[in-house]
């Protein structure tokens, strides 16, 4: 849309406050409100915002390793650039409108640490091998009846889910929650985030949504803006919602799913799609190989927390090794062959709900991608359980996924060695924060007893 044709709709629906978002490296979005006014200038010259929000950590802590920014620079202004095919309407914030930015450092140079840039970088790969990726995000999620003041004033114990015990794929339990399930799906589609599916999962208030499938930024736009929205949604009721990749030792990890295919120039083809008792293309085969060949060196990209690391373990419903399997959800990767042509797909399973949605999918799709120029093969695909196998195992630890990550030259050669210097610093700043830490565990284990 031009600028023109923006500001007249708003003025139409008599709009008057705009939300302006970006992403940082943890996949939050941080922004604020401005004025139409402010707006009209956005869209034709960018605006300033503050280059700390890639300085520090998602609990605002300021990275201790020089960057790009920092005290030494005084953290200056990046030039942010409102992307206006993004634009929303906010259904719970009347009179509001919201978009998407992407960060720049000047005119002529895109930011090389901004996630949304770097997955334009990865597309526009794809786009000049002649593909063009379509992906679609799972999520996994887990809803409390606490409010922000509550989970704090309990210390993150002893909380009290939205609903009890363990009941997957229950219209009884979604009928318990209607009310606040309707309200998300209704306001999903108000904002142009349309879910295939909603459900109860196994485990006390958890549930998992299917965003419908789109070219691969939309998708990750759609992830990103969905996570917020549900957060949104539930302090509606007296609720909050969380993302994490495991909250509790006792239930299963969360999933944030990514499903893939590769369609011609035209979008008109999956070019995965095989002929006859041949369902799956060589071009997907390579591109499995590819994302199984590069795993371990991008997995700090899909399991980028400490607590991503208590998901990938025996029972938790989470990959452990480098395999893949047709049909086979124990596997890293699943092969689908769908009811039809245009549903042939990669499933990359590893990735937990805490995943940057857009860092997350450049790191699959590059992957893929580098096995198709190399012809990359895959290993025989996994038979039954994975987790007894012989596949390579992948990093047990946020610690061992930055090293990986950081000695990784194919990671350098998709996503650029500032980017991996600089991710890989950040993965070791969360690890450093980690140790200091004392947890209930050892206080419960070791203060009493030594």
């Amino acid at each position: 849309m031009e600028p023109e044709a923006v500001l007249s709709y708003l003025e139409q629906h008599g709009i008057r406050k705009v939300k302006l978002a970006g992403v940082d490296l943890d996949g939050i979005l941080r922004g604020k409100y401005v004025s139409t006014e402010k707006l009209a200038s956005a869209l034709k010259n960018g605006f300033g915002f503050c280059d700390v929000i890639f300085g520090w950590d998602l609990d605002d802590q300021l990275y201790d390793f020089e960057t790009r920014t920092g005290w030494h620079t005084g953290y200056p202004d990046l030039l942010a650039r409102v992307e206006a095919a993004t634009m929303r309407v906010v259904p719970w914030e009347p009179g509001t409108a919201l978009f998407l930015c992407d960060f720049w450092a000047d005119e002529r140079s895109a930011y090389p640490f901004c996630p949304r840039n770097l997955l334009k970088r990865v597309v526009g790969r794809a786009e000049a091998m002649g593909f063009r990726p379509r992906a679609a995000v799972e999520y996994e999620f887990w809803i409390f009846r606490e409010s922000p003041a509550s989970l704090h004033e309990k210390g993150f114990r002893n909380l009290t889910p939205l609903t009890p015990g363990q009941f997957g794929y229950s219209l009884q339990r979604a009928a318990e929650s209607s009310r606040l399930l309707h309200d998300l799906m209704d306001t999903c589609a108000a904002l142009n985030l349309d879910l295939e599916g909603l459900h109860t999962e196994t485990g006390p208030g958890v549930f998992e949504a299917a965003i419908a499938v789109q070219e691969a930024l939309e998708a990750a736009d759609r992830a990103a803006l969905f996570r917020l929205t549900v957060k949104e949604i539930c302090r509606r009721y007296d609720c909050t919602a969380t993302f994490m990749a495991r909250w509790s030792p006792d239930q299963p990890g969360s999933s944030g799913h990514l499903h893939q295919s590769l369609w011609d120039a035209g979008g008109e083809v999956n070019l995965f799609a095989g002929g006859g008792e041949d369902w799956m293309s060589g071009t997907m085969r390579h591109y499995l190989g590819g994302q199984l060949a590069l795993m371990p060196e991008v997995m700090a990209l899909v399991c980028p927390t400490v607590n991503s690391y208590k998901r990938t373990v025996p029972g938790a419903w989470a990959p452990m090794n480098v395999g893949w399997g047709i049909e086979n959800r124990t596997t890293a990767l699943r092969a689908i062959r769908g009811t039809s042509a245009s549903a042939t797909r990669v499933e990359y399973r590893l990735a937990g709900s805490d995943a940057n949605p857009y860092l997350a999918l450049a790191a699959s799709i590059a992957s893929g991608l580098y096995g198709i120029e190399r012809g990359i093969e895959p290993p025989a695909p996994v038979e039954g359980s994975a987790y007894g196998s012989e596949a390579p195992p992948l990093p047990r630890s946020l610690e061992d996924a930055a090293a990986a990550f950081r000695a990784s030259e194919a990671a350098a050669e998709l996503l650029g060695a500032e980017f991996v210097r600089h991710y890989a610093d950040t993965r070791d700043w969360e690890v450093r924060r980690f140790r200091k830490a004392v947890t209930d565990w050892e206080l419960r284990r070791y203060f009493e007893a030594i």
